[in-house]
């Protein structure tokens, strides 16, 4: 595609609503593509799954190792799941509602409770008034200097790569999402979106019980399960958590500049891309919710601008887990270092 002279300006020298229209045009789904990117994904999810079982009697290290490779398949799972959960996969939204919802048993999230808050952060992602659900939380240097010394502590320790890609992915999908956190007065949906999402996860592992014993469960199941949601938390995390992201207060903050200017591109190489269904190009995303994954690569084709956004490399996203508090002043994630440094001890 040609791009025209206004094609060529600098991504952010754009209005971010200016870019929301020129993106609109990428938002159809294609029926045929999307059934087909579900079967590339569940057709080898399963095999993987049959394969591991098949592994457990010659070896288990071999049937955990499979199971490891195929967390990578749950994450694609999960992320065709987000994209049901913004009607972006299929035309209709009822297919795509049940979709997500099976889905949901795959990857232990509650469809319609994870979709509510998520496009809560989708709405309040970068707005320092509206922090909570569906962040990874992020306090400035002021608000971190005024806790107290139990506070700074409980901080430390939650920011820490142990607990957040440690200890946080096991928790969250296999405890917190059993119940509709967040939404406990929304409403009676939201309790039979996880209810139901716990029966049938109660099911398939009463099968596999049943079938195998206790070994399938340990030596394919959680090993799938938290090699996905490590990797879930980490894309999560480095899609916002980067230096020169963006949080504003009050009336400084708008959704759009926000989504465009607070989301990375994480370039990754072609197959964890494929992997993680584009999900990398999540300012792109951000910015415009309802274009389906498939359609993200065309969009930086055909406007170099975006391409060149934001972009995070491997190695660069590997030194954010450094980056702990929003510093207000300067407009960039610090390090607990650099802002006892810049500010005095707390």
């Amino acid at each position: 595609m040609l791009m025209n002279s206004s094609d060529t300006m600098p991504a952010l020298a754009r209005s971010a609503k200016d870019w929301v229209r020129i993106l609109a045009k990428y938002r159809e789904p294609s029926t045929r593509r999307s059934i087909l990117e579900l079967l590339v994904t569940l057709v080898p999810f399963t095999l993987l799954w049959v394969l591991a079982w098949t592994a457990m009697s010659i070896s288990a290290w071999l049937a955990i190792g499979i199971a490891v490779l195929n967390g990578f398949f749950l994450v694609r799972i999960f992320c065709i799941q987000h994209d049901c959960g913004h009607a972006s996969f299929f035309h209709s939204r009822g297919v795509q509602d049940w979709v997500g919802r099976c889905l949901g048993v795959l990857t232990l999230t509650p469809y319609d409770v994870w979709r509510r808050t998520h496009s809560l952060h989708h709405a309040q992602h970068g707005n320092l008034d509206q922090r909570g659900i569906g962040d990874v939380l992020t306090l400035t240097v002021d608000e971190y200097r005024a806790r107290s010394r139990f506070g700074r502590l409980m901080y430390r320790l939650y920011r820490h790569p142990i607990v957040l890609f440690g200890l946080a992915p096991g928790y969250l999908f296999l405890l917190q999402n059993r119940l509709p956190l967040g939404l406990m007065r929304s409403g009676r949906r939201y309790w039979v979106s996880a209810m139901a999402t716990n029966v049938m996860i109660a099911l398939l592992l009463a099968v596999m019980f049943w079938l195998g014993g206790m070994k399938p469960v340990l030596l394919i199941y959680l090993p799938t399960v938290l090699v996905a949601a490590t990797i879930g938390m980490w894309l999560f995390y480095v899609q916002h958590q980067f230096e020169e992201t963006h949080w504003a207060k009050g009336d400084a903050w708008q959704v759009h500049e926000a989504a465009l200017a607070g989301s990375s591109h994480y370039v990754l190489p072609t197959p964890l891309r494929w992997l993680s269904a584009n999900i990398g190009i999540h300012h792109v995303h951000h910015l415009y919710s309802r274009i389906p994954f498939y359609r993200l690569p065309q969009i930086l084709d055909d406007h170099a601008e975006l391409a060149v956004a934001q972009q995070l490399t491997l190695r660069e996203s590997l030194r954010s887990v450094n980056l702990h508090l929003w510093d207000d002043k300067l407009k960039r994630l610090t390090s607990f270092r650099e802002a006892k440094r810049q500010y005095g001890p707390a």
